[in-house]
């Protein structure tokens, strides 16, 4: 049985979450959260959002027990760049890309792996 949820459209560039998801990949569900707790990062709260909502969406329409679940997949897809420009001196300007992400997060039962 597998639980995913998605957050879109995170105004966080990818590279700078995957170093967040990278922690949580493979780890159960109360390890990845207290990982989550403690770490500093933006995408930290992001990836606790997303992870938590699985979660609950795991507990309401499945019926399991959250100690079972793991997390089997953990990946962070870049979304769509809005390109703005910076102002410069002598009227020139400079790109700037503010970066987007879609975070995915799917959990699975432990027990499935076991038989």
């Amino acid at each position: 049985m597998r639980v995913s949820s998605i957050y879109k459209y995170a105004k966080i560039s990818p590279r700078k979450a995957r170093l967040v998801v990278d922690l949580i990949r493979g780890k159960s569900v109360n390890d990845a959260l207290e990982t989550l707790r403690f770490n500093h990062k933006r995408a930290a709260s992001m990836i606790d959002k997303t992870l938590r909502a699985a979660l609950a969406s795991a507990e309401e329409n499945m019926e399991v027990d959250p100690d079972n679940l793991k997390v089997v997949e953990a990946r962070v897809d870049g979304g769509p760049i809005r390109k703005w420009h910076w102002a410069r001196p002598r009227g020139m300007w400079a790109p700037l890309k503010k970066r987007t992400s879609h975070i995915t997060v799917v959990l699975s039962d432990e027990r499935k792996g076991k038989g």
